[in-house]
């Protein structure tokens, strides 16, 4: 007799299995704490502000990232040039973006070399590739440099014949169908956007709406906290919503440091991101999160979070505290929290929250894939390590790769790009 176990079955039994200690709706994870719910932070400057850079050494031959029991891991492609971001085409093509922060002239020479061992920085390939499974056995055979010449391309959205894409400065569009392997045709801007940013905040996310008519775009911050001052910040922190046939603009939410993944809760409707909060307060604080984004809210960047004052910001803009609205989930400071999707199929519900991996904190952390479990629409429990192994070895700082983003598929199977690496990964269900 054979037993049938639902991908939500299976991903509950692995994460069970595999978590670490808990105390009630929080979990400890390499010595840095997630929850639902507003976790336990330490005070401002109870620990130094450091600058660790981790070493990226590259995947050895044979090794790939850890799954739960009951998946499977495969290389679909490597050596890409530093990808970001994946689309999954009806067709089943699967759309690469690689571009890289451009270094920065006024960087001091120790930040500079760490970033550049890194890999976040240096030429950037700006292009889209195509990848291509033909025989269904999870390897990209064929590959096509789909578009060249981008600046900073970053997100990817398809829908009625134009392919969307989130450069730096903003978005265009080209006529595309799936199954071509070229784009010759010249864009056709959509949106000009402020450029550049604090960090790596010049990637520009982008999700439809389910009628095509809206285009979210995520901008993060031009600072840390606001230290150019908020004229820098105008339309920045926030996501955007655009007309796709108009062009017009509004500011869906605001306050919102560097929202970077984006994705609608299956059966819901509800926008979700993935947020970097702040630096250069200590190890502990703040923790970067994951929110259900309520139209016009404002969720506390400079001024706050987490419902806390900044510092920084100890006499400014008070009042608006009352009115600042929680993150829904906490995924631990300077993780670095990039991406994020929710999970297809056999109703499952689950967010997948790629992290990273921290510059700001003295023990590094992040570098994995968490799973957070949904019901009804909302968290409901801690997350939990999904996809791990990214570190090579946490007391010399080298990591093998560094997971940046996810798509998943109606199928199960989940895509997580790997920038540093110059990989992407394929989990599925399998012994």
């Amino acid at each position: 007799m054979k037993i049938r176990v639902s991908a939500a079955s299976l991903l509950a039994i692995a994460m069970a299995m595999g978590a670490q200690a808990q105390t009630g709706n929080q979990t400890r994870s390499p010595g840095v704490q997630v929850s639902v719910g507003a976790p336990e932070q330490a005070p401002p400057y109870a620990s130094e502000s450091v600058v660790e850079h981790p070493t990226t050494i590259g995947w050895p031959e044979g090794r790939a990232p850890v799954a739960p029991r009951g998946y499977v891991v495969t290389k679909f492609a490597g050596g890409l040039d530093y990808p970001r971001q994946a689309l999954l085409l009806p067709n089943g093509d699967v759309l690469v973006s690689e571009a890289r922060t451009l270094p920065k002239l006024d960087a001091e020479p120790e930040v500079e070399r760490g970033q550049a061992l890194s890999k976040t920085t240096g030429y950037s390939a700006n292009r889209i590739t195509l990848l291509r499974d033909t025989n269904g056995d999870g390897v990209a055979d064929v590959r096509h440099v789909l578009r060249e010449g981008l600046n900073q391309p970053f997100g990817m959205q398809y829908a009625d014949g134009r392919l969307y894409v989130g450069n730096t400065d903003g978005v265009v569009s080209f006529a595309f169908e799936p199954g071509q392997t070229e784009i010759k045709g010249a864009p056709r801007t959509l949106v000009t956007l402020p450029a550049g940013g604090y960090n790596n905040h010049w990637t520009r996310n982008l999700l439809l709406s389910a009628d095509g008519r809206t285009l979210y775009v995520s901008v993060g911050s031009a600072s840390n906290v606001g230290e150019y001052g908020m004229d820098e910040e105008k339309r920045r922190a926030a996501i955007l919503a655009i007309d796709v046939g108009s062009g017009r603009e509004r500011t869906y939410a605001s306050g919102l440091r560097n929202p970077v993944g984006m994705d609608w809760a299956p059966g819901t409707g509800a926008l979700w991101t993935a947020v970097n909060e702040r630096d250069h307060l200590g190890d502990d604080i703040s923790p970067d999160y994951l929110v259900g984004v309520k139209e016009g809210g404002f969720y506390g960047w400079p001024w706050s979070y987490w419902g806390k004052q900044d510092p920084r910001h100890a006499n400014g803009k008070r009042e608006l505290l009352a009115t600042t609205l929680q993150p829904d989930v906490a995924l631990g400071p300077h993780a670095a929290a990039l991406g994020l999707a929710f999970a297809k199929g056999d109703g499952a519900q689950t967010a997948y929250v790629a992290r990273h991996g921290s510059w700001n904190r003295s023990e590094f952390s992040g570098y994995d894939v968490l799973a957070v479990p949904f019901a009804n629409g909302r968290p409901s429990a801690a997350p939990q390590p999904f996809l791990t192994g990214f570190m090579a070895d946490a007391g010399k700082g080298e990591v093998y790769g560094r997971p940046v983003s996810i798509q998943t598929r109606a199928d199960g199977a989940i895509f997580v790009v790997d920038d540093a690496g110059d990989t992407v990964w394929l989990v599925r269900r399998g012994s």
